[in-house]
Parts: structure tokens; C-alpha cells; sequence
């Protein structure tokens, strides 16, 4: 099963509360909602579609999956809600028990997740693991070479601070360009791979 890792982005490299204000707002982050005026429906939210039309199972670490585990099952029939509801969900903590799972959710001790995503990708299939936000957790599937595609929608918007979902470790990760698709709104959908050896 291949990683697939999908992120509302800025220019200077900002994952942080893209979805509304209270959303996230560590380190005093003040900017929550930035995405709403690039989010175009055909070429943004096309690409979104195509992520999930694309996965096996979704992959979440905790804080995120507990703002989707709110938010998503009461918006069924919108769009992509029925798919996200559906899909089997992996959440990465160390601090939510097994009682705590809802949503078709398995949870993954943050002391095994590296085993255990080395595991399911391991496994094969078609589809992808898709995991959205959660920039803690793409930062340690990076630093572990694990993720196989980046697909990020980059807006077109500095803001100045906070959080990324690149490990600053010095490492050089090698990726290749499969797709770009630009967005009346000025965003752009940039699909990457890991490149051969990477």
C-alpha cells in the first residue's frame, strides 16, 4: 500500500489550521481558514476527489483525527463526505485509547507506528494510505522514507510562520514532478513520487 501524504500549502512552506480559525491555533497562529479563497472547486477539489477515489484507508495523527472524527460524519451526503465516512481510518496516538475509537478507526501506538506503517505499506494493493494534515506525522514518515507521493496544493499566499510538515534535518529527499494542474484561483496541485533509490 503506498503513502500517499496531501497538504494545503504555502508558499513559505505553512500546512497549519488550513480548514478554519480555531482549527489550530498553536504558537499564537492567527491564520486559520487561509486556503477558502484559492479552494476551487473543480481543480482543488478535483484533485481532493482523486486522492480519495485513490485510497484503501486514510491515516491521521491524533489532533486531526479528532477534528475530522467531529466533523465529517455529520456532513453526509456532501461532497466527499460519503467516501471519508466510508474508508477505514488509522489514527497514530500514544494518548487516545482503544475505547476512544469511533469512525471505522483503528489506533496505532505512536511507539509502533513507524513498524506498523512499514507493515501496511508492505502489504500491497492498489489504493493508497492517504493521509491529510497531521504535519507531526508527515514529518516522521518522511525522516523514515516512507512516504511515496506528495500531492500538494500550493496557494498562493505567504504567512509568515508556522507549521511544516518538512523535517529540518539536513537529509536530502529526492522527489520527481508527476503533475501540475493550475487553479483559476492562482493554486496549484503539484504531485511528486519519491524518485528510484530515494
Amino acid at each position: 500500500m503506498r503513502i500517499v501524504i496531501s497538504e494545503f500549502i504555502s508558499l513559505d512552506g505553512v500546512v497549519q489550521a488550513p480548514g478554519g480559525p480555531e482549527e489550530d491555533t498553536d504558537g499564537g497562529f492567527a491564520h486559520g481558514g487561509w486556503t477558502h479563497p484559492y479552494f476551487d472547486p473543480e481543480v482543488v477539489g478535483g484533485s481532493f476527489d482523486e486522492a480519495l477515489r485513490g485510497a484503501e484507508a486514510l491515516l491521521y495523527g491524533r489532533r486531526t483525527w479528532q477534528v475530522m472524527a467531529q466533523a465529517w460524519p455529520a456532513q453526509a451526503g456532501a461532497p466527499f463526505a460519503d467516501r471519508i465516512n466510508a474508508l477505514p481510518k488509522y489514527v497514530v496516538s500514544d494518548s487516545l485509547g482503544d475505547a476512544d475509537m469511533v469512525w471505522n478507526t483503528t489506533r496505532v501506538p505512536g511507539s509502533q507506528a513507524v513498524a506498523k506503517l512499514r507493515e501496511l505499506r508492505a502489504e500491497g494493493g492498489d489504493g493508497g494510505l492517504l493521509l491529510m494534515g497531521s504535519p507531526s506525522l508527515v514529518r516522521l514518515l518522511l525522516s523514515e522514507g516512507l512516504v511515496d507521493e506528495l500531492r500538494l496544493v500550493v496557494m498562493p499566499v505567504v504567512l509568515g510562520g508556522g507549521k511544516s510538515v518538512f523535517p529540518a534535518d539536513g537529509v536530502l529527499r529526492a522527489f520527481e514532478l508527476v503533475s501540475t494542474t493550475a487553479a483559476p484561483t492562482g493554486a496549484q496541485v503539484c504531485v511528486y513520487r519519491a524518485a528510484p533509490g530515494a
